[in-house]
Parts: C-alpha cells; structure tokens; sequence
C-alpha cells in the first residue's frame, strides 16, 4: 500500500518573520530560506509585497526573491500581495505564483488591508484579467473566525468563495488567522467546500494560538486535504488581529506525519538543524516553536 503524500507549503520567510520586530538581514532570511529547501520542501511563501510602512520586515522583497529565482528556479516559489500594486512589483520581479489575501470578515479586510470587499474582489479580477499567465491562489482569512466578529458562518465562507470562483480562482488557503477553529468547525467547512467544489485545490492555514494547530491540521488532512502550510520554528501572526499568534510548526508537523507513515519528502533532521539556526540567529527570545519529542541522541528545538 502507497503511502499517503501530504505537501508542506513553508510560509516562514513571510508569514513568520513578518512579526518580528527587529529587521532581519536578507542573508539571514536567505539562509532559512536554504535550510528549508536542503530539507525537501518545495514549495515556499519566500516574502510579501506589501508596504513597507505597514510591514517593516518585507522591506526587501524585492532582493530576497531575486536571490531565490536564481538559485531555486525548479521551486514552487511565491508571495503574498494585498492589493494590484503589489501584485504588479511582484511579477515584475520575476514571480509566477501570488497569494492574494481577502478576509471572510469585512471587518479585518479593513483593517489588514485597507479595503472594502467590493475594493478587495474588484482588485482580484484586475490581477487575474492583467496576468492571465500568473496563478492566483486566494487567501481566505478569517475563514474560522474573526477576532472582531467571531465565527464566521458557513454560508457567509460559502458566498466568498463562490465570488472568487466566479472570477477564474480555482486554488483557495482557508486560514485559520487567529486560531479560532476546532476540529468539528475544520470537519464542516472543508467537507462542505470540498464537495461543492470538486474542480478546485484547497490548502490549510492554521494559526495555533489554542494549541490546536496540530490537530486542526490533521484533522484537514483526514478531510481530503494535501496540502498544508506551516512555518518553521512555529513563528508568525497576523499584525493586524488581536491576540493572533504563531503558525504551526513545520518541524512538529513533519516530524508527527513522518512518524506516523505519511510521504511528506521532509527530512526532518535537516529541517531541526535549521530550525535551530533560526533560534539563535533570528528570533531574539521570542522563539514560539514547541517542544519535539526525538530520539536521545537528538538534540530538541527548544
């Protein structure tokens, strides 16, 4: 019997590192960046094109995916964008994949990117008619839950997505933004999104702010989904929702689904080396990665 093939998609070098508040030397970032390839992911979140008075810490978008390019070109390499001008510096860098983030919440959309809905979606279409060649993913924030206006209902995560379906985006990351879901809320929306929409490719985003990450993950697995994103060391939050905190841990992730017989093409030694190196070269103290449980003559994370 085949082992079941799971895809971690990396978004440490964005999502990650976007909180910490020192600046991060793009040869530090590049170097994470090195770790997680020589592990075996393939596909990597490696910035954002955002503002940089928003954002402070993508400041050098621009020279971390130049870099990147050149020595990943075979690699799943792509950014997240709120907006067309985003959009438009990173595929004049070079880039052939974009995250384009919308809120469920109209709330948070206002506040994470400045727009309305009507703003957000009209922005969307412009991107998708201007680069026909580019494939879109559409980031659904507050897919589970909004920090201003609590769970969001399934027919509202139902209408959004029908909205960005009817656009051309056929590839969706429902995001957990501020770990708000559980496993039987995780159970109903990717069972119902899934067989509604059986042409489409769906990703997971969990945020672990209740310890859920894990769990929540896994249980997306055991729904039908193939891949999922995590960022190393555990790191990452949105900016812009309260009480938001890091991501799930790629290196836990892997090292549970390896153990447990999943084909994730992660090496996890390679992947702790790094992790370990993002301990002491990046995080300062505000390391969020858990305790790993390996074998004794490992050496853990934390």
């Amino acid at each position: 019997m085949s082992q079941k093939k799971v895809e971690i998609v990396e978004v440490g070098p964005r999502d990650g590192f976007q909180n910490v508040p020192e600046f991060i030397p793009t040869d530090v970032k590049l170097k994470v960046i090195e770790g997680i390839v020589k592990s075996g992911i393939k596909s990597i979140q490696i910035t954002s094109f955002v503002s940089p008075k928003a954002i402070p810490q993508m400041k050098d978008a621009k020279d971390v995916t130049a870099a990147c390019l050149v020595r990943y070109p075979d690699l799943r390499l792509f950014a997240l964008v709120p907006n067309l001008y985003g959009a438009k510096a990173a595929v004049e860098s070079g880039l052939k994949e974009l995250a384009y983030v919308i809120s469920v919440s109209k709330t948070h959309n206002t506040k994470n990117v400045k727009r309305t809905h009507d703003e957000s979606f009209e922005e969307l279409d412009q991107i998708v008619q201007l680069y026909p060649e580019i494939k879109v993913t559409l980031d659904v924030a507050t897919t589970f839950g909004c920090p201003f206006e609590g769970e969001m209902s399934l027919e509202e995560v139902m209408a959004f997505l029908q909205r960005g379906y009817d656009l051309g985006i056929r590839t969706f990351n429902l995001c957990d933004t501020v770990g708000l879901a559980h496993p039987e809320l995780i159970k109903e929306v990717v069972g119902t999104v899934l067989k509604t929409y059986p042409d489409c490719e769906f990703q997971i985003h969990i945020h672990d702010t209740r310890n859920m990450g894990m769990i929540n993950s896994f249980t997306a697995i055991q729904c039908g989904i193939t891949k999922v994103q995590t960022a190393i060391g555990g790191l990452g939050g949105c900016p812009f929702a309260p009480g938001a905190s890091g991501n799930t841990s790629t290196e836990d992730f892997v090292y549970m689904l390896n153990k447990m017989g999943y084909d994730t093409g992660v090496n996890f030694d390679t992947l702790l080396e790094t992790a370990t190196y993002l301990k002491g070269n990046v995080t300062s103290g505000i390391y969020s990665g858990h305790q790993i449980f390996i074998d004794k003559t490992k050496v853990s994370t934390q």
